[in-house]
């Protein structure tokens, strides 16, 4: 089944959602956990999670960015297991087997939304509150096939003098006419 895994590109994420998912754990969408929230409750870094925010399994962090993996068997089930536990314990739900149930829902929602996307296709969202509730919005984001191996930068240590000047052009006109 293929669901969503967190990816971060930079460190923006840690600053700007509380708390920030960490990469590599696997992530759903997570409406529901503004669900009780009032209008006038959505601002500051709450906003931020709300307008564009995925939620991460197991730590319920937050990411704008997520990419279609391959999840095994026993990927599901750890998240089907740490939802439910986050839904009893979060949210108060009624019995192991409706925060299951409710995991459940989550999950095959997730794995809908990948379905159709190929491993390793970004996927980004969008959230609106309005007079019906929570509405959210999808975006795919496709690798292009000819920067898979690309270089965009070089990091160089501040105390390194080894490249002159004319390299150093050199180089970043390398990168810019790529």
């Amino acid at each position: 089944m293929k669901l969503a895994k967190i990816i971060r590109f930079d460190a923006s994420d840690t600053r700007i959602f509380a708390p920030a998912a960490q990469e590599g754990h696997w992530a759903i969408s997570g409406s529901f956990s503004f669900s009780g929230l009032r209008d006038d409750e959505i601002k500051g870094k709450v906003k931020q999670a709300f307008s564009n925010g995925f939620l991460s399994v197991p730590d319920f962090g937050y990411s704008t960015f997520v990419s279609v993996a391959q999840a095994k068997d026993e990927d599901i089930e750890m998240i089907r297991q740490a939802l439910a536990t986050h839904f009893i314990t979060a949210y108060n739900a009624p019995s192991r087997q409706e925060a299951l149930t409710a995991a459940d829902a989550e999950i095959h929602f997730m794995a809908e939304i990948c379905a159709d996307h190929k491993t390793g296709t970004l996927l980004s969202l969008s959230r609106q509150l309005d007079e019906h509730g929570i509405k959210e919005q999808f975006r795919a984001h496709a690798k292009a096939e000819n920067c898979a191996e690309q270089k965009l930068w070089q990091m160089v240590d501040d105390d390194d003098t080894e490249l002159h000047s004319a390299e150093k052009d050199m180089a970043l006109r390398k990168h810019t006419d790529a």
